[in-house]
């Protein structure tokens, strides 16, 4: 009589079989602890610090917070040159731990006084125009927030760009239109002009959230200092990589990268960390 040993090998078969699963399954999971500390160390701690320093106290309401000039722009009646200059401060209230506004102002040789172009969310609802001109000072403080100077440029010969800056502003796509997440925002306004004025260089914070916002839902486009390209999916996903900006990737309007023109780490909420 002959014995059959097919179920023994079939045994042993599907306990290896078993065996592999729980392998792959339990390498599956280490995979995604991993991608959650991950994200968790390079996205939501970031922000976290960036509450903690830069979360506004309570003591003011914001309305009522600090508007006066800071003196960071040049005094026209002793700089008759052309000036552009971009600025950056925090976003206003709890946007701030996420973001900064970003504006520009130009002024013309020989003009008395400076335009100011940016996108205000404040009263689009009820039928008010998104972009603004000269709602405030050239340079004041943002609802408390002191703001930096992100560009600066003088000089003679100067007046060819802010033409253009001005034939920028006038063709932005979102007039009527704001969204403060993923936008289109102050710094999709900002990065819109910086792409149609690409001689400016503009390379605006990582934490400008919405500046990779790209109009008309275009998946393509160049980078706002016109150095490089990016790749964006509604500002919500993407990658840019260019001369100015280096590397930076984009997770839920966050961004995070690397300069390796002044080296620096670009980390969500916080900013730039580097030399300057």
């Amino acid at each position: 009589m002959m014995v059959r040993h097919g179920y023994p090998r079939t045994k042993d078969r599907r306990a290896k079989i078993g065996i592999g699963a729980f392998v792959a399954v339990a390498a599956r999971a280490a995979r995604n602890r991993w991608f959650g500390l991950a994200f968790l160390t390079l996205f939501a701690l970031p922000v976290l610090v960036s509450g903690c320093v830069f979360g506004r106290s309570a003591a003011v309401p914001w309305y009522m917070a600090r508007r006066d000039p800071t003196g960071l722009a040049p005094d026209p009646a002793t700089t008759p040159d052309g000036v552009i200059q971009v600025y950056a401060a925090r976003a206003v209230s709890w946007r701030g731990v996420f973001s900064v506004h970003t504006w520009i102002i130009v002024k013309p040789a020989g003009a008395a006084r400076y335009s100011r172009y940016e996108v205000l969310g404040f009263g689009v609802a009820n039928g008010a125009p998104s972009v603004r001109v000269d709602r405030t000072g050239p340079d004041n403080y943002w609802f408390g927030a002191r703001p930096a100077v992100i560009l600066d440029r003088r000089g003679p010969g100067l007046d060819p760009v802010i033409d253009e800056i001005r034939q920028a502003v006038a063709s932005y796509p979102y007039p009527h239109e704001y969204r403060a997440w993923p936008g289109p925002n102050s710094n999709t306004f900002t990065a819109y002009v910086a792409r149609r004025v690409p001689e400016l260089r503009l390379a605006l914070p990582a934490n400008a959230v919405g500046k990779d916002f790209l109009p008309g839902g275009t998946v393509f486009g160049a980078a706002p200092s016109g150095t490089g390209v990016q790749v964006s999916l509604f500002g919500l996903a993407g990658l840019l990589v260019a001369v100015r900006e280096g590397i930076e990737f984009n997770l839920l309007g966050l961004n995070i990268g690397i300069d390796f023109l002044t080296p620096g780490l670009k980390l969500p909420g916080v900013g730039r960390l580097g030399f300057s």
